[in-house]
């Protein structure tokens, strides 16, 4: 008997690019606070969540973390990433992944989340311009913490809970794009399937153990990787 399963999309890189309307949104709510947003620039984004994010800028600029800050700059950035998205031009749903995304919702037993860094507020944002958020009523996400693992962690056991079960009757995919989807991936227990969409190197992506690593979405062996069938 074949088990259910709970497949968890990373959305920078793997579902969408916002044409840098997320990284100048955070620029722009780190210049309300602080004055310059320069520290953004020290480091990449990729794989990390927000709250990640957010600690290392602050560290880079000596400044002391606390819940409240956390929420002040966060709800500045939600403010210009909805400024920011409706004008990024180079925004973009990547190869394939309509077809993906229609392939698995074909399939029972199958519950299709989210599995990202960004906080809900922002990731939501990020989907609505490409009208993707149907796709995804439920997914772990950058608010849930600050470690990737249990992020993912969260989001399956709202999968499995949407299918009637425990997340231990289920299997969990996630697919990403960076080698910190991967780990985290593994961390839980879960699949990972890679895509190279996000810029990270092919071999850099298969040393992380991935159980698939593919061009993009548009591989017609992408969903059969994603359902291991």
């Amino acid at each position: 008997m074949t088990r259910a399963t709970v497949v968890l999309f990373d959305i920078d890189g793997t579902l969408v690019l916002t044409g840098g309307a997320g990284r100048r949104a955070m620029r722009r709510a780190f210049v309300d606070e602080f004055g310059s947003g320069d520290v953004l620039e020290s480091f990449s984004f990729g794989g990390m969540t927000d709250y990640l994010i957010l600690r290392t800028a602050l560290e880079g600029v000596g400044v002391a973390w606390s819940d409240a800050l956390r929420d002040r700059i966060l709800d500045r950035y939600v403010e210009h990433l909805t400024d920011e998205l409706p004008r990024a031009d180079r925004y973009t749903i990547m190869p394939g992944v309509g077809d993906v995304l229609a392939a698995l919702a074909a399939e029972a037993g199958i519950a299709i989340g989210l599995g990202t860094g960004n906080i809900e507020r922002g990731a939501r944002l990020k989907l609505g311009r490409g009208d993707l958020n149907r796709h995804f009523a439920f997914g772990g996400f950058g608010s849930d913490g600050e470690d990737r693992a249990e992020l993912l962690r969260r989001g399956a056991e709202r999968g499995a809970a949407q299918l009637g079960l425990r997340i231990d009757d289920c299997d969990v995919v996630v697919v990403g794009d960076t080698v910190r989807d991967a780990d985290a991936a593994h961390a839980i227990g879960a699949r990972a399937v890679l895509v190279e969409t996000g810029g990270v190197d092919r071999a850099v992506l298969t040393a992380t153990g991935a159980q698939s690593v593919f061009r993009d979405l548009l591989d017609p062996a992408s969903v059969a990787a994603i359902l291991r069938r």
